[in-house]
């Protein structure tokens, strides 16, 4: 099946998940920017995030009752699947399997309900092997996540096995995109953003032993919608950019905001024992800590990749990091949250 193409003659309209999401309003705005037209899934009861003139068409519908989404795809020809739950406190939490794995199946039934000409499913790095800086993970490396014993990663593992399996078996024409860290404007939750206001806040005291791959949000977007007509179906494509530890990344954002970096080294050791103390924390209170055992044991890794393959098959584009945290920034400060 030919990917699908938008054409003026042909103006079926692009369903996005999880279009009101950080992600999402970027993903929007790049398809509006491109003369799409767009079918915005938004959560019930949201305010239309975008403005009136744009002409988004929106539904409303929660992916944790895929009964829900019956014919939201209805007359779509694409759809970029965005919606997920992220959240890694706590570490077991149910909800994760109802909307990043149930409501991925649904997600694919209305796929081939609508027999739409391509699908963009929106993972992870995470559901790759990491790497080092010299020796970064890439598609190639099986799933390591398992041992923190994280809902977020195992589901959405989990979920993009439904999608790998839907274009084996029954041949939906589906490409991968699995972004690193993301940062940049329009983080309303705030979601990553939430670590540049606290190192603003001087919250941050020190930086444990690990890093990670970090990206500009936009470049996400851009390379997610070239996925409606580039890459291979079938294939996953890691989005980021920039491999950074956690001393370097939390030093740069520092300095661009103009506030003392966190001073201190973690030892993952110390880091761990604070960890398995929050845990205790969360197990005796029934609420969770500021963090977990497993936020540390990822913290203090180095989950680095490479994305050669996205910037040869998606023209992923490599916004310089900094960049990526001014705009950040800036925006945090226009919305008044600082």
């Amino acid at each position: 099946m030919t990917p699908f193409i938008p054409h003026p003659l042909n103006p079926a309209p692009v369903l996005v998940t999880g279009a009101n999401g950080f992600l999402g309003r970027h993903l929007v705005a790049d398809l509006h920017g491109r003369g799409h037209s767009v079918r915005a899934l938004v959560r019930p009861g949201t305010a239309p995030p975008f403005p009136s003139e744009w002409g988004i068409s929106y539904v409303e519908a929660d992916l944790s009752r895929p009964a829900a989404l019956v014919s939201v795809a209805e007359g779509c020809g694409a759809i970029i699947h965005a919606a997920a739950l992220a959240s890694v406190n706590p570490a077991r939490n149910p909800a994760l399997w109802a909307v990043n794995v149930e409501g991925t199946r649904a997600v694919l039934a209305e796929a081939r309900r609508a027999g739409v000409g391509r699908l963009v499913y929106v993972g992870t790095a995470n559901v790759f092997g990491f790497g080092t800086r010299e020796n970064p993970g890439d598609e190639t490396r099986p799933y390591a996540g398992a041992r923190y014993g994280l809902d977020y990663m195992d589901s959405k593992r989990a979920a993009t096995n439904l999608v790998l399996q839907a274009v084996a078996d029954e041949q939906l024409p589906a490409v991968l995109v699995h972004p690193t860290f993301m940062l940049g404007p329009d983080d309303a939750k705030p979601t990553s953003g939430a670590l540049l206001l606290e190192i603003y806040r001087g919250k941050v005291p020190g930086y444990p032993p690990g890093g990670k791959n970090y990206v500009h949000v936009r470049d996400v977007a851009h390379a997610t919608v070239n996925a409606l007509n580039l890459g291979r179906v079938g294939e996953s494509y890691i989005l980021g950019n920039e491999n950074l530890s956690y001393r370097e990344a939390f030093t740069l954002m520092a300095g661009l905001l103009n506030v003392a970096p966190p001073r201190w080294p973690l030892p993952a050791g110390l880091a761990q024992l604070y960890g398995e103390l929050c845990s205790l924390q969360t197990r005796l209170t029934g609420r969770p800590a500021r963090l977990n055992a497993a936020m540390t044991a990822v913290a203090n890794d180095g989950h680095y990749f490479g994305v050669e393959k996205a910037r040869r098959e998606l023209g992923l584009r490599q916004t310089p990091i900094a960049e990526a945290i001014t705009d950040a920034f800036a925006w945090f400060r226009a919305q008044q949250y600082i």
